[in-house]
């Protein structure tokens, strides 16, 4: 329902869409899947949500996870790297919104203990990492490679030079790296190829660095 630089399913409510527009594409994706989206305030850090039937639209959070039928766990990017998550057992699933800022805050991290701590560890987790931005596009500076590299000198390989202070950054390789680390190794999609750059497909993807102004997609995960 939206229209340029919208168009056409923008599900964002913060980029300068109308709001008649965009409940209007949310409504039509929840008619296609048949299950209702938890769409959250997205803010680039590290709290993810424990998403239940009575959960609510614009929670602040970088994620939400469920145990519970019919509620799509859903985040929204435009370059950020969604990463969808379900137990061996398919008893839960979760969704992550990994931006830069929150991949190096460590979402993942976090995500992963808190489900330790509720009896749940790396071992029966798989992921799905959905497209964002690629290696070939991603242009980053000098303290964006030292946050990661901080967290493990294995980053280095992310980062290819482009200049003096600028890098190309590879998101999906950093998300798999610090997936591997933390003991995921069922890790599916996103491989850094060209077809999952949300930049250089302007046909399938929204993509915020490469228009400005942009809408949204989503990735959303759901038990049956």
């Amino acid at each position: 329902m939206s229209s340029a630089p919208f168009d056409s399913l923008n599900l964002g409510t913060h980029v300068g869409d109308t709001a008649e527009a965009v409940q209007a594409n949310r409504a039509q994706v929840r008619q296609a899947l048949g299950v209702r989206p938890l769409f959250l305030d997205q803010v680039h850090g590290t709290q993810v949500h424990p998403a239940t039937k009575s959960s609510v639209d614009g929670v602040c959070a970088d994620g939400s996870w469920t145990t519970e039928p019919g509620l799509a766990c859903t985040v929204m990017v435009a370059d950020c790297l969604p990463i969808l998550w379900c137990t061996t057992d398919g008893s839960r699933v979760a969704a992550l919104h990994a931006g830069w800022r929150g991949l190096a805050g460590g979402i993942l991290e976090t995500f992963l203990h808190e489900q330790k701590v509720l009896g749940v560890d790396g071992a029966p987790w798989m992921a799905w990492l959905g497209p964002c931005i690629g290696p070939q596009a991603f242009e980053v500076g000098d303290e964006v490679r030292a946050a990661f590299i901080r967290g493990a000198d294995s980053a280095q390989r992310a980062f290819t030079p482009r200049g003096a202070g600028k890098w190309l950054a590879d998101l999906a390789l950093l998300a798999r790296q610090r997936l591997q680390a933390a003991g995921v190794t069922q890790v599916y999609g996103n491989d850094s190829t060209a077809p999952w750059c949300t930049a250089g497909n302007p046909l399938r993807f929204f993509s915020h660095r490469r228009d400005r102004v942009s809408g949204r997609f989503a990735a959303g995960i759901w038990r049956v």
